[in-house]
């Protein structure tokens, strides 16, 4: 299948960042509170997911959090309260770059966490994650799948393009060779936290711009924003004053374009 191609993909991530910028007047207005989680394997695009939702919208109202690893204090708390804390308030929309569905996904794979941890953890999210909704935040959740072929071939960009090297860490070398044990986390994972009131979407992501665009577009059908009337702007006419000469000299940077 032929990959989109960047004209039309240009114009469609423009017209799509105005609705993004819709929603976020309507949630000041409205308060209404939205989580929105991105899983996915090593390189399956969450990050220009992520981006392209955010680059046009105020950081303070759309929110991202990617949690490092657990200190060793938080390793002793209640699995889901550095979570937790992070949840939206009236107005805001909070974009998890990973998140509690870590214990599902690389703590399992990996063994960062023990088997009956991942068990409470597979039966006691669901009732969480129906508790967050009821108490009214709207809760969405993604799922980016990426092929084998597509995954090695993005992991081979960022190891050869120094641009992207910050991206590849040791856990995901070690990751790439588990691609079957992530597999059947994942479909773990989906028997047991995809449910009614919480399901999981799918967002194919081997093109990227066409992952961008549908989950975006899908984003924005979920939530029920309408269009808030604005007021008109006029900018005022300046004060004109006495020009009044610096004290202090300016030290501007070299142009390095400058003609000549």
């Amino acid at each position: 299948m032929a990959k989109l191609d960047k004209k039309t993909y240009e114009a469609e991530i423009e017209r799509l960042h105005g609705e993004l910028v819709r929603l976020q007047l309507w949630l000041k207005q409205s308060g209404h509170r939205v989580v929105v989680l991105f899983e996915g394997r090593d390189g399956a695009g969450k990050g220009g997911v992520i981006k392209r939702i955010t680059e046009r919208v105020s950081p303070r109202v759309f929110r991202v959090v990617a949690l490092p690893a657990p200190s060793e204090r938080e390793r002793t708390q209640l699995y889901f309260q550095r979570y937790f804390m992070h949840l939206p308030a009236g107005g805001e929309v909070v974009i998890f770059d990973r998140s509690w569905y870590n214990r599902a996904g690389v703590e399992h794979v990996m063994g960062f966490c023990t088997d009956d941890e991942y068990q409470r953890f597979l039966v006691g999210c669901p009732q969480l994650e129906a508790a967050i909704i009821r108490s009214g935040i709207q809760v969405i959740k993604y799922w980016l799948e990426v092929s084998p072929d597509e995954q090695t071939r993005r992991l081979r960009d960022r190891i050869e393009d120094p641009r992207k090297l910050w991206k590849l860490s040791p856990m995901d070398v070690e990751s790439y060779g588990r691609w079957d044990d992530y597999t059947r986390s994942r479909d773990a994972m989906f028997a047991a936290t995809d449910t009614e009131i919480s399901p999981w979407h799918v967002v194919p992501s081997d093109d990227k711009r066409k992952a961008r665009l549908n989950c975006i577009s899908h984003l924005l059908s979920l939530i029920p924003y309408k269009k808030v009337p604005g007021a008109k702007v006029k900018l005022p006419d300046r004060k004109v004053k006495r020009a009044v000469p610096a004290d202090h000299p300016f030290r501007y940077i070299p142009d390095r374009w400058a003609e000549g």
